[in-house]
């Protein structure tokens, strides 16, 4: 596994680690990001809107403005937003123009391989943002057509790298060490972004820059996880009302669960706590038997299907 993987800059803002945290919506809110620099991603299909948006982002303080050119939704992909971006380049083109003119922060952009599996377009998409004055360049190296199924399309980073010469970071099934320095030692992209990855390990970004440094990797104990459960779920109740905090907060669990000793026993005592003192009674029952040894039984409840691995826009119905 090679170690020599270097920062990168978009302007003058460094990258460092080259690791991005994908934008997933109704996940990485200011509660599951909580640091700087951060982008503001937006989508649409009208390009006055789009330029407003860009301009109340930089009035917030974003360091980066992000348009969505992924979202495969439907509801969202019908206004001519997200990946319906990737089939009207005049669309596209007017939009970028006018947010450029806009702001004065770096203008960056996620595409897809394309909307048609028919027709991948990634490269051509690439060029045209570049010559709009995109400084970055994000591909999930699947098609809207595809969705989330199948596997990313990882040579399309490697074209796009070749062809433009802002830099380039590629999305798509990165949800362990291994496959992130797989993925830029096949590309020689510059980032990598990794969305549900996270959402299942939260380390998993320090874990990857502990390998690059030559460090020992950091393993979470029990009581890390438990302790990350408890300040996420803090700042969701700061951050918004108890019953949209208590649906992300299952909604984290789904994923941060997966794997451990009577997760999914646990993840379905969760889904039927309907108050904060409910979830927090949840959370220590299940630690305190997993860490003094004993099985966890859960509740006397029907079972819950189990939430579906979620990436980028998609993730916004899970609850």
């Amino acid at each position: 596994m090679t170690t020599e993987i270097k920062p990168f800059k978009i302007r003058d803002i460094e990258i460092n680690p080259p690791l991005i945290l994908s934008p997933m919506a109704g996940v990485t809110d200011v509660s599951f990001r909580d640091e700087r620099p951060f982008a503001v991603q937006i989508f649409g299909g009208q390009p006055e809107r789009m330029r407003m948006a860009a301009e109340m982002a930089e009035e917030i303080g974003a360091d980066i403005l992000d348009v969505n050119c992924g979202c495969p939704a439907p509801k969202v992909v019908k206004h001519g937003g997200g990946s319906g971006l990737l089939k009207d380049y005049e669309r596209l083109q007017t939009i970028l123009t006018e947010i450029k003119k806009a702001i004065t922060i770096p203008l960056t952009i996620k595409i897809r391989a394309g909307f048609y599996d028919h027709d991948i377009n990634a490269v051509e998409t690439a060029k045209l943002a570049e010559g709009c004055g995109v400084e970055h360049i994000a591909l999930h190296g699947r098609t809207k057509e595809q969705g989330y199924r199948g596997i990313a399309n990882w040579d399309l980073v490697k074209q796009i790298k070749e062809t433009v010469s802002v830099p380039v970071s590629g999305s798509g099934d990165v949800t362990t060490i291994e496959r992130a320095f797989a993925r830029f030692r096949e590309t020689s992209c510059d980032g990598v972004l990794i969305g549900r990855g996270a959402m299942a390990n939260p380390w998993i970004f320090r874990q990857i820059e502990d390998v690059m440094h030559g460090r020992k990797v950091f393993e979470p104990m029990l009581a890390d996880k438990r302790a990350i459960l408890h300040e996420y779920f803090d700042m969701l109740r700061e951050d918004m009302p108890e019953t949209p905090a208590i649906n992300r907060m299952k909604q984290l669990a789904g994923q941060f669960t997966r794997g451990l000793q009577g997760g999914a026993l646990f993840r379905t005592s969760l889904y039927h706590s309907h108050s904060v003192e409910e979830i927090l009674n949840r959370i220590e029952e299940y630690f305190e038997a997993i860490e003094n040894g004993r099985p966890y039984f859960g509740e006397a409840g029907t079972p819950v299907e189990e939430a579906s691995e979620l990436d980028s826009c998609e993730a916004a119905g899970a609850v």
